[in-house]
C-alpha cells in the first residue's frame, strides 16, 4: 500500500511539474515574442507601415488592395481579365488570332497596386515572400483544368550574369512553393543568351525578337512526351513564355502550360 501511494505521489508531482514547465515555456516565448516586436516590429511587405504578427505579412488596406488584383474571372489561354461570358470557343476576343506555343495559363492576378509592389520586392532580395505569393499562385494552378496533367515544372531560367548578380532566380523559387509533392522541378531548361529587359520593348515583335533564339535545353533533357509547366513571375506580351514553351515542344514536349504570379499588359500587344 506504502509502495503504491508513493508512485501515486511521483505521478503527481511529475504531472504538475510538467504543467509548471508548459506555463514556464508559454510565458518565455510570449517575452521572447514581445522583446523581438519591440526590436524588430513586424511590417507590411507591402507598405512598410508597422503591422501586429497576426496580420501574416501585410496590412489590412494592403490586404484589400490584394483582393482586388485577384480572384476575376481571366482567359485560360492569355491569362487576361475578361468575363467568361464574352469568351468565344473557351478564349477571349483579344488572343482569337494569337499565336501562342503554350497551351494555357494559370495566374493569381493582375499586375497592378499591391501585387506589383510584392512582386518588385520578391524580384529584389525579397524571398521571404515566396511562400506567400506562392500560395496565390498554387491556389490559381489547383483549380485550374490542366493543373492534374502537369508531370514536369520548368522555371524561366534567368542568364547566369543576371542570375550572379542577383543572387537566385525567383521563378525557381516560386516553382518550389507551388510544386506539387512527387512532381520534379527541371533544371534543363536554360537561357543560352544574355537579353535586355523585356521592359525596354515597347511591341510584342520587339519583345519576341529580344528573346528568339535565347533559350535551349540541355543534352539528356527529360522532356520528350511530358506535360511541363512554365512558371515565371509575370506574363505581359508572352512573348518570353512563347518562346521557352516553342523550345520545349521542339524538345519533344507534348504540352506546355504556364503559371506566372501575376498577368500585365490587358491591352492587345501589337
Amino acid at each position: 500500500m506504502a509502495a503504491y501511494e508513493g508512485v501515486l505521489r511521483r505521478n503527481i508531482l511529475s504531472g504538475y511539474l510538467k504543467m509548471i514547465t508548459a506555463k514556464i515555456s508559454s510565458y518565455s516565448r510570449f517575452a521572447i515574442d514581445g522583446i523581438n516586436h519591440l526590436l524588430w516590429p513586424a511590417v507590411c511587405s507591402g507598405c512598410s507601415k508597422n503591422i501586429s504578427e497576426q496580420n501574416s505579412g501585410l496590412c489590412d488596406e494592403c490586404w484589400l488592395a490584394i483582393q482586388s488584383c485577384v480572384g476575376s474571372d481571366y482567359c485560360p489561354r492569355c491569362g487576361r481579365d475578361v468575363s467568361r461570358y464574352a469568351m468565344t470557343g473557351g478564349y477571349c476576343p483579344l488572343c482569337q488570332n494569337e499565336d501562342y506555343h503554350f497551351d494555357g495559363i494559370a495566374r493569381a492576378g493582375i499586375y497592378g497596386q499591391s501585387l506589383s509592389q510584392l512582386i518588385l520586392k520578391f524580384k529584389n532580395d525579397g524571398t521571404e515572400l515566396k511562400q506567400f505569393l506562392g500560395k496565390l499562385v498554387k491556389t490559381a494552378l489547383e483549380t485550374c483544368v490542366f493543373y492534374e496533367e502537369i508531370e514536369v515544372f520548368a522555371p524561366v531560367p534567368l542568364h547566369w550574369l543576371r542570375r550572379l548578380s542577383r543572387g537566385y532566380n525567383q521563378s525557381f523559387l516560386m516553382a518550389k512553393a507551388i510544386r506539387p509533392k512527387g512532381i520534379k522541378i527541371s533544371a534543363d531548361l536554360v537561357r543560352i543568351r544574355y537579353t535586355e529587359q523585356q521592359a525596354g520593348c515597347n511591341t510584342f515583335s520587339q519583345r519576341a525578337k529580344n528573346v528568339k533564339g535565347a533559350f535551349a535545353v540541355r543534352k539528356g533533357h527529360r522532356f520528350t512526351g511530358k506535360t511541363v509547366c512554365l512558371v515565371d513571375d509575370i506574363k505581359t506580351s508572352g512573348a518570353t513564355l512563347n518562346e521557352c514553351a516553342k523550345v520545349l515542344k521542339d524538345a519533344g514536349a507534348s504540352k506546355v502550360f504556364a503559371a506566372v504570379i501575376a498577368v500585365a499588359g490587358q491591352d492587345k500587344w501589337n
